[in-house]
């Protein structure tokens, strides 16, 4: 850690920011070691960080150099008083119930709900009156061509089963998916 000045002190005592800034980058070292130290249910690294930095707040508003004592070891002592005393109160049997919950799931996680009643019979509908078209509008082959593509089969395997040209089972599966469309 370096060496912290009078001046430098002085200058964030009296809200110089960039002193400030200078200060809290020579005491983090001792911020973090705190706050790993100060960890527990309750109260994480980054909260003890938080933590630290109040207490070197404090240490920065309160300190008296008349008092003999360095700062760094001032703002050491506040520093870790300020994170232990964090550290208890998270401890705090009232805090138990927080601390030791289960979390509630996040919205992606829960089951989404399905289609309403009206939207499954409006589907039903649509899927009965494309089985009578396929019925009535298709020949026998269109038919059998589509329900075998639906079935995840190519027009080359198709093709073979029925023994027919390739080019045949494409035609018809064009005029069904024309008729289809049209209709």
């Amino acid at each position: 850690m370096q060496k912290i000045t009078n001046d430098l002190l002085t200058l964030a005592q009296n809200g110089d920011e960039t002193a400030v800034a200078a200060l809290i980058a020579r005491m983090m070292p001792a911020i973090r070691k705190g706050a790993a130290a100060a960890t527990a249910p309750g109260l994480d690294f980054e909260d003890a960080v938080q933590e630290g930095l109040i207490g070197l707040f404090e240490a920065m508003h309160r300190y008296d150099t008349a008092a003999g004592m360095a700062f760094a070891s001032f703002a050491a002592a506040c520093i870790t008083h300020a994170q232990q005393d964090a550290r208890r109160a998270a401890l705090r049997k009232k805090h138990a119930p927080l601390n030791f919950s289960v979390p509630l799931p996040d919205a992606k996680e829960l089951p989404q709900p399905g289609p309403d009643p009206e939207e499954q019979a409006i589907a039903s509908e649509q899927y009965a009156a494309t089985i009578e078209r396929m019925q009535t509008e298709l020949s026998p082959l269109e038919r059998s061509v589509l329900l075998a593509t639906l079935n995840g089969q190519t027009a080359a395997q198709i093709a073979q089963e029925k023994q027919l040209a390739p080019k045949a089972v494409a035609n018809a599966l064009a005029r069904a998916r024309r008729k289809l469309r049209g209709a």
